[in-house]
């Protein structure tokens, strides 16, 4: 099992990039960078790719539709470039709030996006001269839509390489489906291995079954706060907040992903208290009312041996990479739990 982390965007990034290389001879596989509405993620992993030299570098995610499709696919041969072939492109929908909010562009279609996008990234990696007609995106654009002048062109730089890995942030049954048959990678959120099989696993098997075997299996990256020994268990309860924020306000009633997945899970009651508390302002009291077994079972929080039992569970429920986020005081021991679960991990 790979050992991945994410990286802080609101605060202390150079500061920890500064000090990646002891994670790196720790046993960190890969940095994971996240885009929401704050710096972008592209400057960052650039800065990145320039002070590491052996671990992935990943895009957690990259939303589909802040750049065009071909935009994607140059950044993404771009930083394939300057990290010497370690650059993982991750991509997802995000939501409304801030893609209508904040780009100002309309949130449709995102299952068939998320489709093209793939095809035409790919098309342009294999230096293809860029002609592409979907439903969605159309390149050249068609004469009636510009001026007419448009022509199919190819990247003029040669890649890395042609195949550069794509994972893809989805937890919709259709887009886990679109996932499992297109990407080289997949990312869910608030991931319960115990019952992951029970929410995705039809959603997966339909879409392992059109998947082309020349993209090799499946890697499945699953997220968890992480903190080891026998005092640390309180730690879980840091959890509520976030995992509020998410069931409770990332999105409008009935258009709220990660509340639906909730009550997938089972939470129905609990979903639904959230998510009014949250949308009254009643923040504290949502938190309040997270189930204790979702933050247990999503962290790696505990002695030594519920985390060893934790990563097995997830090891048996399909996840290849175990993307942690370390809860310690100091560096040196953020570092000391990196290499625990590395060791942990096998």
């Amino acid at each position: 099992m790979r050992v991945g982390m994410a990286l802080n965007y609101s605060g202390g990034f150079k500061e920890t990039v500064a000090a990646l290389a002891d994670y790196e001879k720790a046993g960190l596989d890969t940095v994971f960078v996240a885009e929401a509405y704050s710096f972008d993620a592209v400057s960052q992993m650039g800065f990145i790719a320039a002070r590491t030299e052996r671990m992935r570098i990943a895009s957690g995610i990259l939303p589909i539709y802040s750049r065009t499709p071909a935009l994607l696919a140059m950044t993404a041969a771009g930083m394939d470039y300057v990290s010497d072939g370690r650059f993982v492109l991750g991509i997802g929908a995000s939501g409304p709030q801030v893609i209508e909010g904040f780009h100002g562009v309309p949130y449709h279609a995102p299952l068939g996006r998320t489709r093209e996008v793939i095809e035409i990234c790919r098309q342009v990696w294999r230096r293809e001269r860029l002609a592409y007609e979907g439903r969605y995106y159309t390149l050249p654009l068609p004469p009636e839509q510009g001026t007419g002048l448009g022509k199919p062109l190819k990247l003029i730089n040669h890649p890395v390489r042609t195949r550069i890995p794509i994972v893809v942030a989805a937890i919709g049954p259709k887009n886990v489906e679109l996932t499992a048959e297109l990407a080289e990678g997949w990312e869910p959120i608030f991931y319960m291995p115990e019952k992951a099989a029970g929410v995705w696993g039809a959603s997966l098997a339909a879409g392992r079954a059109r998947r082309d075997p020349g993209l090799g299996d499946l890697e499945v990256i699953a997220q968890a706060t992480l903190a080891i020994g026998d005092d640390v268990s309180g730690l879980i309860e840091l959890g509520r907040p976030l995992a509020a924020l998410y069931i409770g306000g990332m999105g409008a009633k009935g258009r709220n992903f990660y509340n639906d997945l909730a009550r997938r899970y089972g939470f129905e009651k609990e979903a639904e208290q959230i998510q009014d508390l949250y949308l009254e302002g009643k923040k504290d009291e949502a938190a309040a009312l997270v189930p204790h077994e979702l933050l247990e079972k999503m962290s790696l929080i505990g002695p030594e041996g519920f985390v060893r039992d934790r990563l097995q569970a997830m090891r048996e429920s399909g996840v290849t990479t175990i993307n942690v986020a370390p809860v310690a005081a100091t560096h040196g021991e953020r570092v000391r739990l990196i290499e625990k679960v590395r060791e942990l991990a096998g």
